[in-house]
């Protein structure tokens, strides 16, 4: 008897948000997904949205900010300090080499391309002691990573919130600090 096996095969989820199509949309893994929009702050400008499966249901689509991203990276330091140090130096890496949009060439590389996702099964695989601690996935975090370094460069030539923050959170700076770099109530 040939039995026959049903792919496991992912439904499609909307990233239509507010009737605007996403550029590109990421799917992460079979929990998150990662959308990039036009933004409205500069000519190159992205708006970065995801949805998360929860209990069995996609979320609304939601803007991330940098204090959830800050928390949950709090919560891999506490599980596993060497390797959240360790991953925090990549993304440091990974500051220095992605570059700002600064034209259409550029854009439609970086953003409509599947460049961004290249090594992220890689670094997935390599912060595997992170993959259970706090919220996010690891493949989740460093795409997000990537994309907040690229928005934040594109939109302003001196940006510096999100490398403060993972500054701040590579030299333990203490927990009222690291809220202040990660909510933008702080300056150098």
């Amino acid at each position: 008897m040939n039995k026959i096996r049903k792919k496991n095969i992912e439904p499609k989820v909307s990233m239509v948000y507010r009737g605007i199509e996403p550029i590109n949309t990421f799917p992460v893994n079979s929990h998150y997904i990662l959308s990039i929009y036009e933004g409205k702050m500069s000519e190159y400008d992205i708006v970065i949205r995801y949805r998360q499966l929860e209990n069995g249901k996609w979320s609304r689509i939601r803007t991330p900010k940098h204090i959830h991203w800050a928390v949950d990276i709090l919560m891999k330091q506490n599980a596993n300090k060497k390797e959240a140090q360790k991953f925090l130096d990549l993304l440091l890496s990974k500051w220095e080499t992605l570059p700002a949009i600064k034209n259409k060439e550029a854009k439609d590389f970086l953003l409509k391309s599947n460049i961004l996702l290249w090594d992220v099964d890689k670094e997935a695989e390599t912060y595997s002691k992170l993959a259970r601690k706090g919220e996010y996935s690891i493949k989740f975090l460093f795409l997000l990573a990537k994309l907040l370094i690229i928005q934040e460069k594109t939109n302003n030539d001196n940006a510096y919130m999100f490398k403060t923050l993972l500054d701040a959170l590579k030299s333990h700076k203490n927990i009222y600090k690291i809220i202040q770099v990660a909510t933008g109530k702080y300056s150098k």
